[in-house]
């Protein structure tokens, strides 16, 4: 599922809009990687969205 573990960002929906100004539904998915961190003292394979690791919310295991 594209759902980030960390801070719960997922899909988010919304319409394609050609130049007619027809509409079809589309998806946006979060940009979701599956690393291993330290959460809580131990490591964990978890799936986190890049911004998380970006800010530096998550610390990836060594």
């Amino acid at each position: 599922m594209a759902k980030c573990e960390f801070c719960g960002k997922s899909v988010s929906f919304g319409n394609n809009v050609s130049h007619s100004n027809r509409k079809t539904s589309r998806r946006w998915k979060p940009n979701i990687r599956k690393v291993k961190a330290v959460i809580g003292g131990a490591n964990r394979s978890v799936n986190i969205c890049t911004r998380c690791l970006k800010s530096g919310k998550v610390t990836r295991a060594v």
